[in-house]
């Protein structure tokens, strides 16, 4: 069943906050193999110029999927989540994300088509801090395979 159309544009406003903690950001640099000091020490961060330990750059992805399965589940978009598939993400930053922030997330629908009988969904997540300080930019395209064969 290919994608309804009518999601294009569509926003979806923050659900919750999510506070950034020194631990958060520990355990995700530890996660991903980066032992850089600025990610777990808030002196070596703070001398990097940072109010606090600074987290990696694509730390914002822990929110950014909730807001992704926020849209993705959405019954009235027809998406077979076992036909998806990740297709690319792109991250544009404009200022660090460190221990103490706030995160909101609003998403949007960008794009939604279809080809070669798959589906194609590019969604935008902005994510800023309580304050409205934009924080990242990301985007993240979604193909759901075979989506015509799915609606026959």
């Amino acid at each position: 069943m290919a994608l309804d159309q009518s999601f294009v544009g569509r926003t979806y406003p923050p659900e919750s906050v999510y506070e950034v903690g020194r631990a958060k950001i520990r355990e995700f640099a530890e996660a991903i193999g980066d032992p850089r000091p600025e990610y777990v020490d808030a002196e070596a961060a703070r001398a990097l110029g940072y109010t606090d330990v600074v987290a990696p750059p694509t730390f914002t992805t822990i929110v950014n999927l909730a807001a992704i399965n926020r849209i993705v589940s959405d019954p009235d978009l027809g998406l077979d989540y076992s036909r998806m598939v990740h297709g690319d993400q792109s991250f544009a930053y404009h200022s660090p994300v460190v221990a103490g922030d706030r995160l909101l997330v609003t998403s949007t629908v960008e794009a939604i088509m279809s080809r070669a009988g798959n589906d194609f969904i590019t969604l935008r997540a902005d994510i800023a801090t309580e304050g409205g300080e934009p924080r990242v930019t990301a985007r993240a395209q979604l193909v759901v395979r075979d989506a015509e064969e799915a609606g026959e």
